[in-house]
């Protein structure tokens, strides 16, 4: 597939907005096929549209790369730099007699478009400065002498052979008037002078493609192989977009993602290798390859996505976990500053979580002086008739010995047995009174990790809650 030379990929965003999970998806093969060759991965920036494009984009774009993972091996370049190259070369294929300049107004081009269509013609500028030999003036573009028979053939990695009539293909403009390339030109020339062996991008370029392989010709670089990837679905089949969810990388960190769900979901939207459904980042590298890419789109399963956070969220090493979910604790105001306490916070917490954002949520009656009690909660199980094992629990704790969940158990056991009641009477008001609320992790795991002072603290204050609640009654 690489001839013997070294394979170099790259992935070129606009900066207009942020990173989309499809153009994701476009930089991890990139990423993935030129690790798998042994090449190098290059980033781009194209930045030549001067309205669109934007330096918070940029930094978006780049934030989002570096969260995933995909450290690139050479770049970040900036197509906007490259301008006087550009130009260069546009002007080696205007005295090549290769582009010519074309003065023809935005206003002559539409009456043309709308005779073509009402002749039932293709739309295609029909060369009125073609072989004027025109000078450069202000307003005039540079077009591209694009062959008028023949045909452009395609062999692309994923879709296989297509071909195209270049009678279809129009004098495309690769510079405009106010001097900058059109991307079908920049894109040709800095691929080829950048090395790129193999592009790999959406299937919504393929259009593009002998345009370029023409433009290659022309500026006599070697073509490089093509493949294209079918786009991503929403549910619904059509393009996904905003309705279906989220569509920006970031936007999933900020939900509370492990960038190694992402990656792994990402990836199996269009490729597969057997029925295998959870890899490795080291595993991905070995393993993939174009051959195995669909030729149909993927659909983007939100449902699917969870599962496999959840997957990464049980199999996380403790303290890399600890280090992604501090920022979601510092936003709320928490003190992260005992790893100890985290740790164990994360080891009651992670067997049920989907996201980071859930487990941060869920987590906050950990680190409360004074626990928020849910009001049905409260109505169930703050109640006199409990009060009395609330407590037990409370004097007899301090002499709990075997302070694991197995001692706290066999304590919680004997209350009961004492009090002649199921341990499932004890436990619940004992969870609100620890929590706020009638689910948690296990109530003995829980007094664990907040340790005998902060739960005898909150029984006690629990048990004032009743008190003053049923007027001193109890």
């Amino acid at each position: 597939m690489n001839d013997g030379k070294k394979v170099i990929t790259r992935f070129a965003p606009s900066p207009t907005g942020y990173l989309h999970v499809g153009g994701a998806r476009t930089a991890l093969f990139n990423w993935l096929f030129s690790r798998h060759q042994g090449g190098s991965f290059i980033l781009r920036i194209e930045d030549t549209d001067q309205l669109r494009s934007t330096d918070e984009s940029t930094l978006a774009i780049l934030d989002a790369m570096t969260w995933l993972g995909l450290v690139w091996d050479d770049g970040p370049h900036f197509q906007a730099r490259r301008v006087e190259i550009h130009r260069q070369m546009v002007e080696k294929l205007v005295e090549e007699g290769k582009a010519y300049h074309c003065t023809c107004t935005p206003e002559m081009l539409e009456d043309k478009r709308r005779n073509a269509l009402a002749e039932g013609r293709k739309p295609k500028y029909d060369g009125t400065c073609r072989d004027k030999r025109l000078p450069r003036t202000p307003g005039s573009v540079v077009r591209f002498r694009a062959p008028e028979g023949g045909v452009t053939i395609l062999d692309d990695l994923i879709k296989g052979m297509i071909s195209f009539n270049n009678e279809e293909l129009d004098d495309l403009v690769i510079e405009r008037s106010n001097g900058y390339p059109t991307y079908n030109f920049a894109v040709v020339v800095d691929d080829a002078q950048m090395g790129i062996t193999h592009v790999i991008r959406g299937d919504d370029h393929v259009n593009n493609t002998p345009r370029q392989i023409l433009l290659y010709e022309a500026l006599e670089y070697e073509v490089p192989r093509f493949g294209h990837v079918p786009m991503i679905l929403g549910a619904d089949k059509a393009r996904l977009s905003k309705r279906h969810g989220a569509t920006s990388v970031m936007a999933y960190k900020e939900m509370g993602y492990l960038p190694e769900a992402l990656i792994n979901y990402l990836v199996r939207l269009g490729w597969s290798h057997g029925d295998q459904e959870i890899f490795s980042l080291d595993e991905l590298v070995e393993l993939f390859n174009l051959e195995t890419v669909g030729k149909s789109a993927a659909i983007f399963n939100p449902e699917k996505l969870l599962w496999l956070n959840q997957h990464y969220i049980k199999t996380c090493p403790e303290d890399r976990l600890v280090e992604q979910m501090k920022p979601f604790w510092q936003e709320r105001g928490l003190d992260t500053g005992d790893p100890d306490f985290l740790r164990h916070i994360l080891a009651d917490l992670r067997p049920r979580a989907k996201t980071l954002l859930e487990m941060a949520e869920a987590s906050l009656f950990y680190f409360q002086d004074d626990v928020v009690y849910d009001e049905e909660a409260v109505r169930q199980y703050l109640t006199p008739e409990f009060a009395d094992s609330l407590g037990a629990i409370a004097e007899g704790l301090a002499g709990v010995g075997d302070y694991s969940p197995r001692g706290i158990e066999e304590f919680l056991r004997k209350i009961a047995e004492e009090r002649a009641t199921k341990l499932k009477h004890i436990a619940q008001p004992l969870r609100v009174a620890l929590t706020g609320k009638t689910v948690s992790p296990g109530i003995d795991e829980v007094m664990v990790t907040l340790g005998k002072d902060r739960v005898i603290k909150r029984l006690r204050r629990a048990m004032a809650y009743i008190d003053a609640k049923s007027g001193g009654a109890c």
